[in-house]
């Protein structure tokens, strides 16, 4: 899935909009998470902690919930930032497993690089060996 350079550009401005609503005062690490729905508008996700870190949640999968409960099922790219890190910020084990659920494995994924820009990645790239997506594919 390929998009056009100012619909990425949104995505990723949006992204790092969203990492200013983290709620994180334990980690002190902010991420906002940007999903483009099928029809073109923007869900936002922001990573939100809490003192039991079990409860906490990440801005992927904010986004992904916040985009379904309102009726979004059909999504065409994500953006994840962090002005928190100095490499590359990719999806955590949870929320690649639940990105895989809701995408195709060609889904394009952009994480923040720690250094202003952003890198693409395929969700089969960033899970690999997925059962289901396997069993999709034959």
């Amino acid at each position: 899935m390929d998009l056009d350079k100012d619909t990425v550009s949104r995505l990723q401005s949006e992204a790092k909009e969203a990492s200013s609503y983290s709620y994180s005062p334990y980690s002190r690490f902010r991420v906002g998470a940007a999903l483009l729905t099928a029809d073109g508008r923007i869900v936002r996700g922001a990573n939100i902690e809490n003192r039991s870190y079990g409860l906490a949640n990440c801005a992927e999968r904010s986004a992904i919930f916040s985009a379904l409960s309102q009726g979004d099922s059909e999504f065409s790219a994500m953006a994840i930032y962090t002005p928190d890190a100095k490499e590359l910020l990719s999806p955590c084990g949870a929320c690649r497993q639940v990105i895989s659920e809701f995408v195709p494995p060609d889904f394009p994924v952009y994480c923040s690089d720690g250094q202003g820009g952003f890198k693409r990645f395929a969700v089969k790239e960033l899970l690999p060996h997925d059962s289901l997506q396997d069993l999709s594919a034959g």
